[in-house]
């Protein structure tokens, strides 16, 4: 990657730079632009951008705890089945005995569209997988991720260490995925 950028959390007076950023993405730019103050007014979630040295916002995302739910025997036993190929049989063992696994869920993230394709995004995951796996406040074992369903954003994601937590979800506008955060492979 050659891009200089830092990665900050959005203060009341980073709004009006926010109303300028382009992803491309109509629902994502729609809800930078118009909804971002009230769900972080309402603690929703927290947001974040990458800027440059000189100011320029690059990129923006949004942090919130979430879990992952393991509902049935079928789907824990596939769950568990998927974590035998990214993980450690220690790791499994104590998989084995839960039933939600605590995580941090990136919900919207956002690559300004002339800066796209420079690693940015994945610079980004990076950031908030050593961040998490190092954060000591809270535990957390997954970063989770409503990918929007088509290949580009999923393939990115995979790209990028995350699994589909299902497939009953194949057809539907996002796909859930997963990464797990310690021990991974």
């Amino acid at each position: 990657m050659d891009i200089d950028f830092q990665i900050k959390l959005l203060a009341e007076q980073d709004y009006d730079c926010l109303a300028h950023f382009n992803c491309g993405v109509e629902d994502l730019d729609n809800f930078f632009h118009n909804e971002i103050k009230d769900c972080i007014a309402h603690n929703f979630i927290a947001c974040y951008f990458a800027l440059t040295p000189d100011g320029t916002i690059i990129a923006a995302f949004t942090l919130m705890n979430d879990a992952v739910m393991i509902t049935g025997n079928t789907e824990k036993e596939d769950f568990i089945d998927d974590l035998s190929y990214i993980s450690t049989p220690e790791k499994i063992n104590f998989f084995i005995r839960q039933t939600s696994f605590p995580a941090i869920n990136i919900g919207h993230l956002g690559i300004s569209s002339e800066y796209q394709g420079r690693g940015i995004g994945t610079a980004i995951i990076d950031f908030v997988a050593q961040t998490f796996a190092t954060y000591r406040q809270a535990g957390c074992q997954f970063i989770t991720v409503d990918a929007i369903n088509n290949p580009a954003v999923t393939n990115f994601y995979c790209t990028n260490g995350f699994y589909f937590q299902t497939n009953r979800d194949f057809y539907s506008s996002t796909r859930r995925m997963y990464r797990i955060l310690s021990g991974e492979k």
